[in-house]
């Protein structure tokens, strides 16, 4: 058995496609950064602001640690940036299938406008700094066994799609 780990830019419907997934196939749901923010007592701005990007990271990677002797049947939405570090990208493999979930700059920005918790875009310049980001982490998402773009797509199409793809991977995935 294994897990389904998601991928992604912050918008690109992660936690929204996990939950959905979740409540398909029965598994248990687990946001990486809910996670964090619960461990840690505050929420991911007042981390990024007290303690640094580094400290964050660093705490994404001991929630994804506490992951692995469970790692079955679990739905695991990841933070946007948990790809960068590349000992997360091999733990995202030995946990199971890795889904990366797209969206172009615009649709992010768009996606994200109400947002205020996203201290990696509070400057102001979101639409170029996305794309900055998108370019300089493509090569991590790329490391997925799927990719998606979810243009376009309600979450229940990008979960169907999910579900499809496990369906072709074996009876590992259908019990």
């Amino acid at each position: 058995m294994g897990s389904v780990i998601l991928t992604g830019f912050m918008g690109t419907g992660k936690s929204s496609v996990g939950r959905l997934l979740a409540r398909l196939t029965g598994w248990e749901f687990l946001d990486v950064d809910a996670q964090v923010v619960k461990s840690a007592g505050r929420s991911i701005n007042d981390l990024f602001a007290q303690e640094g990007e580094t400290f964050f990271r660093a705490l994404e990677t001991a929630e994804l640690l506490n992951l692995v002797g469970r790692s079955d049947r679990l739905i695991i939405a990841t933070g946007g940036g948990a790809v960068l570090d590349p000992g997360n990208r091999i733990l995202f493999k030995k946990l199971g299938l890795v889904v990366n979930l797209t969206a172009s700059p615009d649709l992010i920005r768009f996606r994200l406008r109400h947002s205020d918790d996203r201290p990696l875009l509070n400057d102001g310049a979101a639409r170029e700094k996305i794309g900055l980001m998108l370019r300089d982490r493509e090569p991590c998402y790329a490391d997925a066994d799927i990719r998606i773009d979810t243009a376009g797509k309600k979450i229940e199409d990008v979960a169907a799609e999910i579900m499809a793809f496990l369906k072709t991977r074996g009876s590992m995935w259908n019990d």
